[in-house]
């Protein structure tokens, strides 16, 4: 793959060329230190065709943002991977169809899987479906262990509030997430039904409602989902709420 790297910082366009140099398949390289230099690299008029940019985001001039909308619109456009200190802009990267985003320090395993993802989007001419198909608000944007991950919300079981974050389910494993039960419930709604003051539950997972005794509030009702084995305990108020859902 041809790889362009573009950071303000010299030490940090080095360390990538390093890691790059590490990684197990073969790639060339080379480096623009903003947004401009980036460009005209990449103009049809005598530019170089790259695969991949590697780019960081905070940047004097045009951030690193606004050059991955404005290469969006070029005639053969590189499939992009954030390469970041922040991780507060992961949201704004997955909208512009970003392949992937890291954060600093990176690590040669991650940036070989980055690197991965973008072969595949070039090879198809389009960005994979986890960064593409998903329109915005599907999926939950999670930080883990210094990774960025989208979870399409269609795969989301339950969302359960535990102390200061949440319990986010799905039938392979479990995510933690710093967010609102309460807004979640009013932007997804309609996917998410309210079972418990802690508990929202995919709509479409509900399978069966039972009796069910629980330590902390005696004898009461429980939701059994598609896919796991827990069950999920239903409050009094709600329970009207989960059998007009299993009747539809």
């Amino acid at each position: 793959m041809h790889i362009l790297i573009v950071d303000d910082e010299a030490l940090a366009r080095s360390r990538l060329r390093t890691l790059l140099g590490d990684c197990d398949a073969r790639h060339t390289c080379a480096e623009a230190a903003n947004a401009a230099d980036a460009l005209a690299q990449m103009q049809p008029a005598g530019g170089r065709a790259f695969d991949a940019v590697l780019l960081d985001i905070h940047m004097p001039g045009q951030d690193g943002l606004a050059l991955a909308h404005a290469m969006r619109a070029l005639p053969l456009a590189p499939a992009i991977v954030f390469v970041t200190a922040h991780a507060d802009h992961a949201v704004s990267a997955f909208e512009l169809d970003a392949v992937d985003y890291l954060t600093k320090p990176v690590r040669r395993e991650r940036l070989e899987q980055a690197l991965a993802k973008a072969r595949r989007a070039t090879q198809q001419g389009a960005p994979p479906p986890a960064a593409a198909a998903l329109p915005e608000g599907e999926a939950l944007v999670i930080q883990d262990r210094g990774r960025t991950e989208r979870v399409p919300l269609s795969e989301v079981l339950y969302l359960k509030a535990e102390q200061k974050y949440l319990t986010v389910r799905t039938a392979v494993r479990s995510y933690i997430l710093d967010g609102s039960l309460n807004e979640l419930e009013a932007r997804h709604g309609d996917r998410f039904l309210r079972i418990h003051r802690n508990a929202l539950v995919a709509r479409r997972a509900v399978r069966a409602l039972e009796k069910h005794y629980d330590p902390e509030e005696g004898e009461g009702w429980a939701v059994r989902l598609h896919g796991l084995t827990e069950l999920l305990a239903v409050s009094r108020r709600q329970v009207t709420a989960v059998r007009e859902e299993l009747a539809r």
